[in-house]
């Protein structure tokens, strides 16, 4: 009985033994085990058990990239002016084994060999190329600092110039050239709105111009085709007046020659055009011979006169 429950005793006591000593590593992260103080391998993610007293876990790397912002570092420039520079460094843990023995306190190997390196690069520029020129900086430190970290197991990515800070001084005679810069450009964009507005006046002008000269034009066109109408028109009006007093004429004549007058009609439609051609404007007046007898004439008219009642009755 004794030893069941001594048995069942140490059995639970394994089992939260082996509990205890299982770890699972979870993705992107790896684990460094030492055995007896001996590197003995680098767990990657999944299940593991170490053995108790035995194995050791030394340190957990991120495999992640990380980014790390270092405090401002002076740096002096190759025409001797101070400046403040922050840096941004983004890199990548590739060997464990590398980063846990390579280097103590990687991150502060890091900043420290980037602020050396910064200050050599920024030691070869004057001012002025420094301030245009971060990304030719940026490029020689991420290659500079990436070759000198291959050892720690740490690949460095890239390494960014966050904020450059030159003196006081710098600082304000900057802004006074870019006030004045800001100031020159205004002036030639007011200068060409100005010259581009008189552009548009004159354009405005001429295209007025323009319009008034056609509109003249066409409201002589119309005046000249209304005027040459009303000629055609009044043209036409008199030559259809000619034709229908012609044919007037000409139906009279049809219709007299049709009725046969005999000779004391015809004396008296001729007596008739006298009397016409004496409510005229002629001084003369040529009288056929065959009125010149005006006793003959009125005889004949009487008996004109006479036969015409003659019928009404």
């Amino acid at each position: 009985m004794f030893a069941a429950i001594f048995i069942a005793v140490v059995l639970v006591l394994l089992g939260f033994l082996l509990i205890a000593n299982v770890r699972i590593v979870p993705q992107a992260t790896v684990y460094v085990i030492e055995r007896l103080g001996a590197y003995a391998g680098t767990w990657e993610t999944g299940l593991h058990v170490k053995i108790p007293i035995i194995d050791r876990i030394v340190k957990r790397v991120s495999l992640k990239e990380q980014v790390v912002d270092f405090k401002p570092q002076p740096v002096i420039t190759k025409d001797n002016v101070t400046m403040q520079i922050d840096t941004v460094v983004f890199f990548q843990i590739t060997d464990a084994k590398l980063y846990t023995y390579g280097v103590e306190r990687p991150l502060s190997a890091i900043e420290n060999l980037t602020a050396t390196t910064l200050r050599n690069i920024i030691g070869e520029m004057e001012l002025d190329h420094t301030l245009t020129s971060r990304d030719v900086i940026n490029t020689k430190i991420t290659a500079i600092l990436d070759e000198a970290t291959d050892k720690w197991g740490i690949k460095v990515n890239r390494v960014e110039l966050k904020i450059i800070i030159p003196p006081r001084e710098i600082q304000d005679a900057m802004e006074k050239q870019m006030k004045a810069e800001r100031e020159r450009r205004e002036a030639i964009l007011r200068a060409e709105g100005e010259k581009r507005s008189q552009i548009l006046v004159a354009e405005g002008e001429k295209e007025s111009a323009i319009l008034r000269a056609e509109a003249e034009k066409t409201s002589r066109i119309l005046k000249a085709e209304a005027e040459k109408e009303v000629l055609i028109r009044e043209a036409q009006g008199q030559a259809e007046a000619i034709q229908l007093v012609q044919k007037a004429q000409a139906d009279a004549i049809r219709l007299l020659n049709e009725a046969n007058p005999n000779d004391k009609v015809l004396i008296l439609k001729s007596f008739e055009a006298l009397a016409k051609v004496a409510d005229g404007k002629a001084t003369k007046l040529i009288i056929p011979s065959e009125i010149q007898n005006l006793a003959g004439f009125v005889a004949s008219l009487k008996e004109v006169v006479a036969a015409e009642q003659a019928d009404k009755q």
